[in-house]
């Protein structure tokens, strides 16, 4: 149905065994349109109307703006633009516009931009990115949720991408929250005297170069812990999780039809003319992908109250990004009063978003079944977002990962490894925190979806959104992946610094931002066109990037109206 003519051609010999290069390659907002339309073409229950596609508008530079072949900019362009078509749908069901009277406009640069956003803010006139440099970004919070997170020469390597004893099969390691838990677990000394994470990185890769791909992956679900190897994209297609999770829709939400009906629930009028002004989400969930569904949703007005535990881990520079036009609760499930504010907040809530390992919420009653008994209760239908991993079925599903995992499954680290001339399997992390961000906008499209047919047709609704699924999209064969000359100009014009697989995402995403400051400084000043401001944070005055959909429809677009928050602010809450 796509309706831009595109071939790409198998790139095997270049970047890897499945993986395909463009034969033409489009300028970015014209190829953003094509990949919109791919997507909007193969997703369950977005409008197939191509009059309403066409009230969606692309602008930005022509050319690729990070390192590497994949087009995560366009994609993510193309996913927001596809919650702003949405959003106008619910805007139509509310107060009766026609969708096909209101536009939609994505910038693909802000749309990139948007990948790295958690390194792109101001507070009190300072660049968080300058701030990591200089590492005074820990006096800037008031609680250590870090507790020692990723801190020393093997802490620091706990999460990197190693050669295994088959040097041509690499594994991501993964220290999860708990660098020590998975070192220990190896018969790595963690009272080794090491001075660097260059020395701290070579000790690791002397370890675990005895081992194989196969048997750190047994080792590993073993423990429960994080790790992947490192699959080149046809590898990946070609195992049971590949194909299980290829069987489902990269926008992941079902009907839950089983369940007792609930009748359709109006979308709330009010003063705030944002499409989702009234909803009321819940979320429970930690690091990227997850505060990126909630937040993403926050802008286009729902009521988000996010729960965290203040004894959990957790890392406090994405507060700054990921908790705007939030709210947040400092609640232990384990302490039986906690337990019974959520309840009572989850009784009232049109959408629960959980980012723990799959299934494990069930015994603590919070899982989807349980919820979809007391939705039936209560007679009102519920959005539950698993975000996680693997997807919602096959072997893997309840492993837990990030989003480096994502990246090795996927078979991400592996065509970064190629193109960046390493040799045959290294692995190295793609330029941003692809399938987190991705993971996130993804999660709150399918979310919208689910609210607007619930509107429509009543009962509940299950979303899934995964990261493996988030990178998977960028190797697809219809999307394709730039051609050498291409990225090779790319790297000319930013100078971006070669990536190497001991390297942590936030390292990388320094540099990127760094490349992004030399080639179009406008964009990420204090001033720029994609920023908002708030005076009065918590942390003072704020400056971060604006949500990247815009609707014709000022007082309907996304925005945040508060600036973010810390985690666990308050003790208690109640709905707005």
């Amino acid at each position: 149905m796509a309706r831009i003519r595109h071939e790409t051609v198998p790139g095997d010999d270049v970047y890897g065994p499945g993986t395909y290069i463009d034969n033409n390659v489009l300028p970015a907002p014209e190829d953003a349109r094509r990949i919109f339309e791919l997507l909007a073409s193969r997703t369950p229950g977005f409008t197939k109307d191509a009059s309403l596609w066409d009230t969606v508008k692309f602008e930005g530079r022509s050319d690729p703006m990070i390192p590497g072949p994949m087009k995560a900019p366009l994609v993510s362009a193309a996913l927001h633009a596809m919650c702003g078509l949405v959003a106008n749908e619910l805007l139509e069901l509310r107060d009766e516009k026609p969708a096909k009277e209101s536009s939609v406009t994505v910038n693909t640069d802000h749309a990139g931009i948007w990948l790295g956003a958690t390194f792109t803010t101001y507070v009190e006139g300072s660049d968080i990115s300058a701030l990591a440099r200089s590492r005074s970004l820990s006096k800037i919070f008031a609680r250590d949720f870090e507790q020692g997170f990723g801190i020393g020469p093997l802490a620091g390597r706990a999460t990197a991408l190693y050669p295994t004893k088959d040097p041509r099969v690499w594994y991501q390691l993964h220290g999860s929250l708990d660098a020590s838990k998975t070192l220990k677990s190896m018969g790595i000394d963690m009272e080794a005297s090491l001075q660097s994470l260059a020395e701290g990185y070579k000790y690791i890769k002397d370890h675990v170069q005895k081992w194989s791909a196969d048997e750190l992956e047994m080792h590993n679900l073993r423990h429960g812990l994080c790790g992947s190897i490192c699959y080149s994209p046809e590898g990946w297609r070609a195992t049971e999780m590949g194909k299980r999770l290829a069987a489902h829709p990269l926008v992941n939400y079902t009907h839950e039809s089983y369940a007792r009906p609930t009748p359709s629930v109006p979308l709330p009028k009010g003063s705030d003319r944002r499409p989702l002004a009234g909803i009321k989400v819940l979320e429970m969930v930690r690091i990227i992908a997850g505060p990126a569904i909630g937040v993403t949703l926050a802008s286009f007005g729902a009521d988000v109250i996010r729960v965290n535990c203040s004894r959990l881990v957790d890392l406090n520079v994405l507060q700054l990004t990921l908790n705007a036009g939030k709210r947040t609760v400092d609640l232990d499930v384990s302490k039986e009063s906690d337990m019974n504010l959520l309840r009572d907040l989850l009784n009232d809530a049109d959408v629960f978003i959980q980012g723990f390992r799959y299934g494990s919420l069930d015994r603590k009653g919070l899982g989807l079944q349980s919820l979809l008994e007391m939705a039936a209760k209560r007679n009102k239908g519920i959005i539950y977002v698993d975000e996680n991993c693997y997807g919602s079925d096959g072997p893997f599903a309840e492993r837990p990962g990030w989003q480096q995992i994502g990246d090795a499954a996927s078979g991400a680290s592996y065509v970064m490894g190629k193109f960046w001339g390493y040799d045959e399997g290294t692995g190295v992390l793609p330029p941003l925190p692809i399938s987190d961000m991705m993971t996130g906008v993804v999660g709150a499209l399918a979310t919208m979806l689910a609210i607007r047919d619930r509107a429509l047709n009543g009962g509940s609704y299950h979303v899934v959104s995964s990261l493996v699924a988030g990178d998977t999209i960028l190797l697809d064969p219809e999307v394709g992946l730039y051609p050498r000359d291409v990225v090779q100009k790319t790297l000319d014009q930013f100078t971006f610094e070669r990536s190497s697989p001991d390297q942590f995402v936030s390292e990388i995403l320094l540099q990127i931002v760094d490349g992004w400051k030399r080639v179009f400084p406008e964009y990420l000043t204090r001033e720029s066109p994609f920023m908002t401001s708030f005076k009065d944070t918590p942390w003072g005055q704020m400056e971060l990037l604006k949500p990247v959909a815009k609707l014709a429809d000022e007082e309907a677009t996304p925005r945040w109206k508060t600036g973010p928050v810390p985690n666990c602010q308050n003790s208690t809450i109640r709905w707005a």
